[in-house]
């Protein structure tokens, strides 16, 4: 099982860069990239939030289930 993030999926959607995520949720490029490379053991809610609100999206929509 494993939790995927589909944060570049929602990026190509919102014709949004990596950058401008950052800039817009306060964090750095580098931690942006953990996330969206899958390589992130935990996010918090709080980061998690400010990415919804930045994407206009629902936590379902960058996050995934798969056995």
């Amino acid at each position: 099982m494993k939790i995927i993030i589909n944060l570049d999926v929602m990026l190509a959607k919102r014709k949004m860069s990596s950058t401008e995520l950052a800039e817009k949720i306060g964090i750095t490029k580098a931690n942006l990239s953990i996330l969206k490379n899958n390589k992130a053991k935990a996010i918090r809610f709080s980061t998690l939030e400010a990415i919804c609100d930045a994407l206009d999206c629902q936590p379902g929509d960058i996050l995934e289930y798969r056995r």
